[in-house]
């Protein structure tokens, strides 16, 4: 009788417990290149109305069909945005003519790949939603809640305190770890190299010549932290570079000039300074801007910071004003928002704000 009893209970909330999907939140950018007929969960910025094979109305609307999605809320571009066909139980809440003011949200869809328009598309969407799994970068929402309408060094500290305290990975594991976050969105066998961009095995790492290595962005020497865990190793600052050009960049600082690399053709470099390839400018920019908030001095950590001048010693890296001209000059891309989730979601359980709301740098500095 006992096992009876306990079998229906069982039953029961097996039945009363919900099944919780375990579907990867994709960006735009990869749910684009998933195959038509795969069930995907697409994260986006509402830009407008598909209306035509031809035409993404951005204002004015005149449709609550369908929607257009981009990873970036300012897109443009057709050829950067995902459709959604939206069926009738959708189009009240989520439909841009009856509610022009969503433009610019971010939104969740659980759906099927499927051509819309003749474009890439999601149809058959079977949830969309503001809140679960959404933008964890949106201002004034989850993770960056304590941060909203705040600037300055209010700002600053608010987000050290939201990325303080990371899981920390050994400089040993970190190889691994780089072999994910830097992985060849065109060959999951090979890594991109941060200086001169190419694609190499994930296995042919060391201190051998064309081989790669862990490059330091900010220079272990510009705060003396060596390989520590926590500042030596954190994978936000953390990138595969050749071996014989992470050698030539030493603990330069970051500005425009000077003689090309032989190495990386798009790289320059002087006595003091190092200017990378122009497709990751923004990149370092924001592992940088990262750093300077992240190691603030506290639990026996160094203080590092960013000054707008080269040739600096101390836990100090330049120069902020290119810096921020790189980071508006390389907005934030799919490679790199990437990387942010796979540091947060398998790692280090933090994320690198500049990444997810880039207008925090000119709030800062």
């Amino acid at each position: 009788m006992k096992k009876a009893i306990l079998l229906m209970v069982t039953l029961v909330l097996l039945i009363a417990v919900p099944v919780v999907s375990g579907s990867t939140l994709l960006s735009v950018d990869e749910a684009m290149n998933e195959p038509n007929g795969a069930d995907v969960t697409v994260g986006g910025y509402i830009v407008g109305v598909p209306v035509s094979t031809s035409t993404v109305q951005q204002s004015d609307f005149t449709s609550d069909y369908a929607l257009a999605l981009a990873d970036d809320p300012g897109e443009t571009q057709m050829s950067e945005m995902i459709f959604v066909k939206l069926d009738a139980g959708y189009r009240s809440e989520y439909g841009l003519m009856s509610n022009p003011s969503n433009l610019g949200d971010y939104i969740v869809v659980d759906g099927t790949r499927d051509d819309y328009f003749a474009h890439e598309g999601v149809e058959s969407v079977t949830s969309i939603s503001r809140e679960s799994g959404g933008d964890p970068g949106t201002p004034g929402t989850g993770y960056y809640a304590d941060a909203e309408g705040l600037t300055g060094v209010a700002l600053k500290q608010a987000l050290h305190h939201i990325i303080d305290d990371h899981q920390e990975v050994s400089y040993a594991n970190a190889w691994e770890a780089l072999r994910n976050t830097d992985e060849d969105p065109n060959n999951p066998n090979n890594v991109l190299l941060l200086y001169t961009g190419k694609s190499i095995s994930k296995y042919d790492n060391g201190g051998l010549v064309d081989e790669w290595n862990r490059e330091h962005v900010w220079p272990q020497s510009k705060g003396d932290f060596g390989t520590t865990m926590g500042t030596g190793t954190d994978l936000h600052a953390l990138r595969p570079t050749d071996v014989t050009v992470n050698s030539s960049r030493q603990n330069l600082d970051f500005d425009n000039g000077g003689s090309v690399h032989p190495e990386a053709p798009d790289t320059f470099y002087d006595s003091d300074s190092w200017e990378p390839r122009d497709d990751v400018k923004g990149d370092i920019a924001r592992m940088v801007f990262y750093m300077a908030v992240r190691y603030e001095g506290d639990a026996g950590e160094v203080d590092l910071e960013v000054l707008d001048q080269v040739d600096v010693s101390g836990p100090y890296l330049g120069k902020v004003s290119t810096l921020k001209e790189w980071h508006e000059q390389d907005p934030v891309d799919g490679f790199e928002r990437n990387r942010n989730e796979v540091i947060f979601e398998s790692y280090q359980g933090n994320r690198n704000p500049f990444i997810d709301n880039p207008e925090y740098v000119e709030a800062i500095w």
